[in-house]
């Protein structure tokens, strides 16, 4: 399914704070780019030379299988869940998306404009505007799907007195621009990242701000929380910080720093964990995806790489399976492989076809239709206010030799 698209140029995105350096093209790869009708999925912007796999006899092939162009300017956040993609941009309105048909159905509007994160959790939708405040929605499901507006982080005119800085009246509202939102599904707790170099921890029951996290010495640019209560945060001092949260009485802070992993002197503008929490990725402003791999011990970590292929900022990761998907300023998305027994990692694939910077990027496993092939679906989200569905498969190789053609899409043997 292809939507028809209009040369609308996007809207700058010198207000917003993540602010990625414009890619380069040559004069044979802008040909590529200019045509998003044609969405040219098997001609990368520069050469693929995937690491050779230990598995030969399987084929990884991709498609673009929807292409929306939104009249809301850039896309600035995307999330999934139970079924549903949910698209932030740069005005009031998060966009409903209903799988595998990939039709809106329906949106979620608030005063403030700018959605730059939004998180899915419970049946509750996060959503971080760019007044510096977190709006909470309910779904529901009886009778069709629904969404109540239950709250705003922080309410207006709140104040707390803060234990952790230095005893002095602050306001629970961050004082710079949210730029990222996460989960800590079993402790009930809402952390929010921002510019000002803090992270603050809410309390979901209450929504109240119970700790503010003096984090790092420059802007923060992202946050993930592991399944056992890892806290790591990205920031622009090239640095990623593993923080874990103590429940002991007394003078010990609620969060305390376990460690520092330095990011080869370049920031970090994105996080993502796999599944299992097993293996930490960074994305950084030089193009690098560097990665962690977890101890025995929890929040020990190990560094055990850098995948190089980005020509500019890496800009968005998100992981599912043994797949990561990398989003970048370069216009191009890529998609690594992790092998489970050496875990050395293969590029399968880069998506092209955006003409802008990708911003952001989710990626979930299922099955689109009736396809029976193993892989996994990604939406991507850019700067140039297109919002695309890409379909990765791996099938046999014996059993398929020649490229198919489905749906009048065609499968790339990479």
């Amino acid at each position: 399914m292809f939507r028809s698209f209009s040369n609308k140029e996007a809207p700058s995105f010198s207000h917003f704070p993540y602010t990625p350096p414009h890619p380069t093209y040559s004069p044979s790869s802008l040909s590529q780019t200019l045509s998003l009708h044609a969405s040219p999925t098997s001609s990368p912007l520069h050469p693929l030379n995937p690491t050779p796999s230990k598995h030969p006899d399987l084929l990884t092939a991709y498609r673009c299988i929807s292409s929306v162009l939104q009249k809301d300017g850039q896309i600035l956040s995307i999330a999934a869940s139970n079924g549903l993609v949910y698209t932030g941009s740069s005005t009031n309105l998060i966009r409903l998306w209903k799988l595998p048909e990939f039709t809106e159905c329906g949106q979620l509007k608030a005063k403030a404009c700018m959605v730059v994160a939004i998180e899915v959790s419970h049946d509750k939708v996060y959503a971080a505007y760019g007044d510096g405040k977190v709006r909470v929605w309910q779904r529901t499901w009886d009778g069709g799907l629904k969404h109540v507006r239950l709250a705003t982080i922080p309410k207006t005119g709140s104040y707390v007195r803060s234990l952790y800085i230095a005893g002095k009246d602050k306001t629970i509202k961050h004082t710079g621009a949210i730029t990222s939102l996460a989960i800590n599904v079993s402790e009930d707790i809402l952390y929010s990242a921002s510019t000002d170099k803090t992270v603050k921890v809410w309390r979901i029951s209450d929504l109240k701000c119970i700790e503010t996290i003096q984090a790092h010495s420059k802007p923060i640019n992202a946050i993930v929380v592991a399944d056992d209560g890892i806290l790591y945060t990205a920031s622009d001092d090239a640095t990623v910080r593993v923080w874990r949260r103590n429940f002991c009485s007394g003078d010990q802070l609620p969060h305390s720093l376990t460690i520092t992993l330095p990011a080869k002197c370049s920031p970090v503008k994105t996080l993502t964990l796999t599944s299992d929490g097993g293996v930490l990725y960074g994305g950084c402003t030089d193009g690098y995806i560097h990665y962690w791999l977890k101890g025995w011990f929890s929040g020990q970590l190990q560094y055990g790489g850098a995948l190089q292929g980005h020509t500019h900022a890496v800009m968005c990761l998100a992981s599912v399976a043994n797949y990561v998907v990398s989003g970048s300023a370069d216009s191009t998305s890529r998609i690594w492989s992790r092998d489970v027994e050496d875990g050395q990692h293969t590029c399968l694939a880069v998506l092209v076809g955006h003409r802008g910077p990708i911003r952001c990027v989710a990626a979930f496993s299922g099955r689109l239709g009736e396809e029976t092939e193993e892989g996994c679906t990604i939406c991507t989200g850019s700067l140039d206010g297109v919002l695309k569905v890409w379909r990765v498969t791996c099938t046999n190789r014996v059993a398929e030799n020649t490229t198919s053609t489905q749906n009048g899409c065609e499968y790339f043997e990479l």
